[in-house]
């Protein structure tokens, strides 16, 4: 499959890539296939600077002529960074999510935080930082972490070794600039008075580690228990004394009365006041007696997993306090402990926790883990102490067990029987896997056949690792049972086992774990405990497991396919024949009469149903009103003086004869054409009057007496035919016809001739 394909999913790109990073070597590896493509390298840059186990690669992005050394950058710089040369840096730092910085390394050179602090172009250069490591040994180291507090920071962790005297203010920093998730604080000096003030507005804590004197304060147990997120909580509860563990929760609920145990653990203050005497024994003598200590319902209400380190007296005080329902356990120990205090820590998780726990795990501290060393490398006697598991009852939630101590690591058969019986649903089981057992002690107590139980009741365990005798006493009835075979068990840790006879350690775990691919024993020469006969023991168990589980699994197969054998048929006659026999049956039947009378009641029942009725009379004469309107009509008489405005003037009109143009007079009824008549305009004065008046008569007669007042200005169209003309004639240069009523007469259209034909006389008449 190529790049291409891969890059079509973006998850699955992802976890190839973490996959890839996860391996030997991963850094190196996802750097070569980032750059083997674009596709792969922007999630590859994001992954492989996602997390910073120092400040030095940050650091070599800046240009190498500011470095002191440029093969060396944690010397420090020689010049102070231009704002470009934050560049690469910056463009980096955003890809950061989580950085561990450690000031007793020395890879970094002090010296290059001021210059970042003061020449840095934007306030945080690490903005998507969201996990924060910080291991300080001097004040100047802790008040470096101001640099990289930023707002998107939710899970901090401070390992201090030495005396930090701003603490306190470190810490109401740290409230007011970030949200918290997870708070680990591990110191040597005790933890400020008002530790839980400072840190009170941390309300969405979902984890805290505190490993430092003072974090058994009622103060701090009070804050704690009060927060409504929190899901883990861890202490260390090293050489404090019971009464310190009872006074973490005096202030969480208060009771109201004084214990019997604290009554004897308290000094008296009277004979007594100069002696330093320890009321420890007297204390743990008191608690069992009375059984004062009660859960306390209402505190930690979320909480599911703790972590608890030191005295497994002062463990089982503590718990015998805590009422929420844990589903994960992990104590730290001091080993060897007292008896009776594992008694009560078993009865104790089995009576509070049974319907909850889910993960329980049981390791040393690291003062009996330092103990142990110095007795390897010294080659010491190895002590092995018994540990049982007898105060188990009923915890059906139980998915993992894993105890590993240095000394108690002594298991009986019995002790796996109680767990397979309390735990059904166990899927890993670790018990002292890393326990030896030298020749001078003994043979390990648990042998292969201690294993039946758990394979038999645990249908989902898949690993078990402990230390056993492969050498012990094998019942033959175990091969009887297919019960006993564990189909989900797939991984064996065996450790430093015992065994003398591999053939038939090999043949047994055969039968109980068929489908089993993973047996694991030490074989390495140096390590404390190796015993080289045993070692070469489990190596021919392991190269003859594999062919004796495909034996076994084979014949199993075919005893599931086996069929039975066909029935053997004899043929065997029968007498067949049917007897007959004659009866008669009297078959009268019995009948019976019955009436029933079934009459009526009837009910006469009237109902009186007139209407109601109503007269009403209505007025529907109509209203009249008289209303008298004035309609004269208003009447007013306007007189207009019509007298045209004559002038006289006199104009030389003599003209040299040339073309002239003359009207032709033709009815327009009779003719289309207009004929143009070239010479002088004749004097005629009779026919023009005789053809207006005619057209007069016959309009009176047609239109009516109306038509005379409309039109008596034809009157006055006729006056200019009653106009004299002059001897001399006044030629028209531009005569236009116009079509009168009968008639058809000349008008003059340049205002120049009209003036002139006025001057002779000659007016143009008006069209009706």
């Amino acid at each position: 499959m190529g790049p291409s394909s891969i890059l079509r999913d973006s998850e699955a790109t992802h976890k190839m890539m973490e996959y890839v990073l996860d391996a030997p070597g991963g850094k190196r590896m996802l750097s070569r296939l980032a750059r083997t493509s674009k596709g792969f390298c922007e999630p590859g840059l994001s992954l492989l600077w996602k997390e910073l186990d120092s400040l030095m690669p940050l650091i070599s992005l800046f240009p190498n002529h500011l470095f002191k050394r440029a093969r060396r950058p944690g010397l420090g710089l020689a010049l102070n960074p231009d704002p470009e040369d934050w560049n690469k840096l910056l463009e980096y730092g955003e890809r950061v999510r989580r950085l561990t910085y450690d000031e007793s390394s020395k890879s970094i050179s002090p010296s290059i935080f001021p210059v970042i602090e003061e020449f840095r172009p934007r306030t945080y250069i690490l903005p998507n930082l969201t996990t924060l490591t910080w291991r300080a040994e001097t004040p100047a180291g802790l008040d470096r972490i101001n640099l990289f507090l930023n707002p998107e920071l939710v899970n901090l962790t401070l390992e201090l070794s030495g005396r930090f005297p701003q603490i306190s203010t470190l810490l109401a920093d740290i409230s007011l600039r970030t949200r918290l998730n997870s708070l680990s604080v591990s110191t040597h000096t005790s933890l400020p008075d008002d530790f839980a003030r400072l840190l009170a507005p941390q309300t969405e804590l979902e984890r805290i580690l505190l490993m430092a004197p003072g974090a058994l304060a009622p103060g701090v147990g009070k804050w704690i228990s009060e927060l409504p997120r929190l899901r883990s909580l861890q202490l260390d509860l090293t050489g404090r004394s019971n009464i310190a563990v009872e006074g973490f929760f005096d202030e969480v609920v208060r009771s109201g009365y004084t214990s019997p145990a604290s009554s004897v653990g308290s000094r008296d203050s009277g004979v007594f006041s100069g002696e330093d005497i320890d009321f420890s024994d007297f204390k743990k003598s008191a608690m069992r007696l009375t059984e004062d200590h009660t859960p306390i319902h209402g505190a930690f209400v979320r909480l599911r997993q703790l972590t608890l380190t030191g005295e497994l007296s002062n463990v089982v005080t503590f718990l015998k306090h805590v009422s929420s329902p844990l589903t994960q356990l992990e104590l730290m120990i001091e080993d060897p402990f007292d008896k009776a205090d594992w008694r009560d820590l078993c009865t104790l998780l089995s009576q509070y926790f049974g319907d909850s726990l889910q993960v329980v795990k049981v390791s040393a501290s690291g003062a009996s883990r330092f103990n142990d060393l110095v007795r390897s490398t010294s080659r010491a006697e190895v002590v092995a102490r018994r540990i049982s598991l007898e105060g188990l009852a009923a915890m059906p939630r139980m998915l993992r067990l894993e105890i590993d101590l240095p000394e108690s690591v002594v298991f009986h058969n019995s002790d796996l029987a109680i767990l397979a019986h309390a735990c059904p649903n166990l899927e890993v089981v670790r018990l002292a896997p890393t326990a030896r057992f030298p020749i001078s002690n003994g043979a390990p107590s648990l042998t292969l056949e201690g294993l039946v139980p758990l394979t038999a009741r645990c249908r989902n365990l898949h690993t078990i690792a402990l230390v056993l005798n492969g050498d012990g006493p094998t019942s033959d009835e175990i091969y009887m049972h297919h019960a006993v075979s564990s189909r989900s068990l797939l991984r064996l840790h065996l450790g430093h086992s015992w065994i003398r006879d591999p053939l038939q350690a090999a043949i047994l775990l055969s039968h109980l774990v068929p489908h089993a691919d993973t047996l694991k024993w030490f074989h390495e020469k140096n390590r404390p405990g190796f015993i080289e006969t045993h070692a070469l023991g489990w190596q021919r168990v392991a190269d003859m497991l594999p062919y004796l589980q495909v034996v076994r699994l084979t014949e199993r197969w075919v005893a599931a396919r086996h069929i039975p054998e066909p029935r053997h048929l004899v043929e065997q006659a029968v007498d067949a024949t049917v007897s007959t026999r004659d009866r008669a049956v009297l078959a009268v039947t019995k009948t019976t009469s019955v009436d029933v009378q079934a009459t009526p009641d009837v009910v006469s029942c009237e109902v009186e149903a007139s209407p109601e009725t109503v007269s009403v009379e209505i007025d529907a004469t109509p209203t009249f009103a008289d209303e008298e309107i004035d309609a004269e009509p208003s009447v007013s008489e306007e007189s207009v003086l019509a007298s045209p405005v004559t002038t006289s003037q006199e104009v030389d009109a003599v003209v040299s004869p040339t073309m002239s143009q003359y009207a032709s007079y033709a009815s327009s009824e009779t003719s289309s054409e207009k004929p143009a008549i070239t010479g002088y305009l004749p004097r005629l004065h009779v026919i023009p009057l005789v053809n207006g008046a005619i057209s007069l008569a016959w309009k009176t007669m047609v239109f009516g007496p109306n038509f005379m007042t409309a039109r008596m200005h034809d009157i006055w169209s006729l006056t200019p035919f009653h106009t004299r003309l002059d001897k001399n004639q006044i030629p028209l240069e531009n005569p236009v016809s116009v079509r009168t009523s009968g008639m058809e007469v000349m008008t003059v259209e340049s205002p120049t001739d009209e003036k002139a034909a006025q001057a002779n006389g000659i007016v143009s008449p008006v069209c009706i």
